[in-house]
């Protein structure tokens, strides 16, 4: 059964952060907060994980879409091959926030991930995500967690997903109520931003 682990977004606790961390090591999977809907999320390195991800959504880990969850835009030329002034002004300008940008993916990308041409990239305005991969020290691959209820795309309260998933992953973080509201996705591979979907974040920043 998983931890039901309390933080608060203001002042994530360390050393809870440090347990979700030791979790993510093992290739454990857990559900957190971000600012937009509750995610689920695996140490990108761990390739057990990623399938385990990869068979809960039902696709081939090859093919699938998962984003890719930063601290901050430092990690970005690990996975993301060079990008011109423009677009990284449109990065900074817009994170962290609710965005998730389509990048060109770099050769170095992990091994499962080789094929990509694209890696989505989000830095959540949210402490206790950030916390997670700053103390992990590399990114989580990460998929927002649907609801089954056709008028509720997604659940938003801790308890109701803990009650859901406490069998299927490894740890669920109650950060308070989430949003149920996905994030705005922008293409940025192609020179011209292209919105591939209208979520919470603004367009302004474009």
């Amino acid at each position: 059964m998983a931890q039901f682990i309390k933080l608060y977004n203001d002042n994530p606790s360390e050393k809870e952060i440090a347990k979700i961390v030791k979790v993510l090591q093992n290739g454990g999977l857990v559900i957190y907060p971000t600012d937009t809907v509750y995610g689920l999320g695996c140490d990108i390195t761990n390739t057990k994980a990623l399938e385990k991800v990869a068979k809960i959504k039902g696709v081939k880990l090859e093919k699938s879409n998962f984003s890719f969850v930063c601290n901050n835009l430092s990690h970005l030329s690990d996975y993301v091959k060079q990008i011109d002034t423009a677009t990284y002004k449109i990065l900074k300008r817009a994170l962290p926030g609710p965005y998730t940008f389509i990048l060109p993916g770099s050769n170095s990308l992990p091994k499962v991930f080789k094929k990509r041409k694209t890696v989505g990239i989000r830095v959540p305005d949210n402490n206790i995500a950030r916390a997670i991969v700053e103390a992990l020290g590399n990114p989580i691959v990460s998929t927002s967690i649907h609801d089954e209820d056709e008028v509720i795309e997604y659940t938003t309260d801790p308890e109701l997903i803990f009650e859901k998933w406490q069998n299927i992953v490894d740890v669920v973080v109650d950060g308070g109520f989430g949003d149920n509201h996905a994030s705005t996705v922008i293409d940025l591979t192609d020179g011209e931003p292209e919105v591939i979907r209208e979520g919470k974040g603004s367009l302004d920043v474009l």
